[in-house]
């Protein structure tokens, strides 16, 4: 018995289904349909009680976040730089949304702005979605050289106190565009693990003693001391200037196993999401283009990033029949974690404290879009110099004409 016929055989048996007065009679009926087509009895039933009952009406949620809070949540996703829902959601507070609201960046009534203060991450990411289609994040990786001075400079692979604070690693990010040729800026990036403490120093080259003062003036402008030096393998961080500095300053040098970018990962990631977003992958080799980024590094962005942007920490990972499942705590910014360490001292914490009282986000994103571009302008400006001049050898095309 092919389909149509089933479908005749139950629409004649339908009539006499309904019609029957007995729960004996129907399932009289229903035995005779199940013998004759080798159906199951329950989906026999449910095709019967399918075809009179109605439709079932589909559940409409209550729509919560309008337009209104949308449109607040993208600029305040601009305002801290486009992060992640786990990261903004704790920067959304009562106290910053009535910050940004006084100081004119936020337009929002009470009621929009109280919804955009009990959103959630998740939904602050679904709502997000469409504005977070049209970023594009490039990363570059560079192999690292391995000197010989290595051998005599402990090797450490993990195991860090995450609640000591002064441990810093640092990393050398290059500024050479298409050609590692000549002499190009270097960015010097540090990064202190308890807290997530970010300062950065650029220099023209790559020299020892260029790179020591670098470290001096990050340093410095820390508000911690520094107990530990971690780098990589570089040549910029490996040699004897740094080594005889550390034992000077009694400060603990450290380095990560060669070709592992996982054991200097904290700093690792700040060169992607400090370095590298911020200034791009282009050629920047003058003076100009050199105080132009120490002013953003010593600065707006020094200002912006450790006051607010939150930095999560990993709390627990645990290996399940192949997965990883992390845990991780209520995600807070450097200044926070800094402020309630008992490790700092109070005078460090009230300077802090109204440093970040003076302090508009949206006046510092301000600023680091200026002085990018300003560093931009200069950038072109260099180009052009270089094009006009008769005797440089020009830059091949990329794409064939063909006529």
């Amino acid at each position: 018995m092919d389909m149509n016929a089933r479908k005749q055989y139950l629409k004649v048996l339908q009539e006499k289904y309904f019609m029957a007065k007995s729960r004996k009679d129907k399932s009289s009926i229903l035995d005779e349909y199940c013998r004759n087509t080798e159906q199951n009895r329950k989906y026999v039933i449910r095709k019967i009680r399918f075809s009179i009952s109605p439709a079932p009406k589909k559940r409409v949620k209550k729509r919560i976040y309008d337009g209104y809070l949308r449109v607040a949540l993208v600029k305040a996703w601009e305002i801290f730089d486009y992060m992640c829902g786990q990261r903004l959601a704790p920067m959304l507070n009562e106290e910053m949304v009535n910050r940004l609201r006084e100081q004119k960046e936020l337009h929002i009534s009470d009621e929009v702005a109280e919804k955009l203060i009990k959103i959630a991450p998740a939904t602050i990411d679904r709502a997000l979605k469409h504005q977070r289609e049209v970023l594009h994040l490039n990363r570059k990786y560079k192999r690292k050289i391995n000197p010989l001075i290595c051998q005599k400079i402990p090797v450490k692979a993990g195991g860090w106190d995450r609640s000591l604070i002064g441990q810093v690693q640092i990393d050398c990010v290059e500024h050479c565009g298409e050609s590692a040729c000549g002499q190009f800026v270097n960015s010097i990036n540090s990064c202190e693990i308890a807290s997530g403490w970010w300062e950065a120093e650029a220099l023209l080259g790559r020299g020892q003693e260029r790179s020591l003062n670098g470290i001096t003036l990050m340093r410095k402008r820390a508000p911690f001391k520094w107990l530990g030096i971690h780098p990589d393998n570089d040549t910029t961080f490996i040699n004897w200037h740094l080594v005889s500095y550390c034992e000077k300053e009694k400060i603990v040098f450290t380095r990560s196993r060669p070709y592992k970018k996982n054991d200097n990962s904290f700093v690792e990631q700040k060169n992607a999401t400090h370095i590298r977003n911020v200034l791009g992958h282009l050629r920047y080799d003058t003076e100009e283009e050199l105080e132009i980024i120490n002013d953003l590094f010593r600065g707006e962005l020094r200002l912006y990033k450790n006051f607010f942007q939150p930095v999560m920490k990993l709390k627990e990972k645990i290996r399940d029949k192949g997965k990883v499942h992390r845990k991780y705590d209520t995600p807070k910014t450097p200044y926070q974690r800094l402020i309630e360490s008992e490790q700092i001292p109070d005078e460090t914490k009230k300077k802090l404290n109204e440093l970040y009282k003076t302090l508009n986000p949206a006046a510092l994103k301000r600023g680091i879009d200026e002085k990018l571009n300003k560093l931009y302008k200069a950038y072109e400006r260099k180009r052009g110099a270089q094009r006009s001049f008769p005797l440089k050898r020009q830059t091949p095309r990329l794409t064939k004409t063909h006529h």
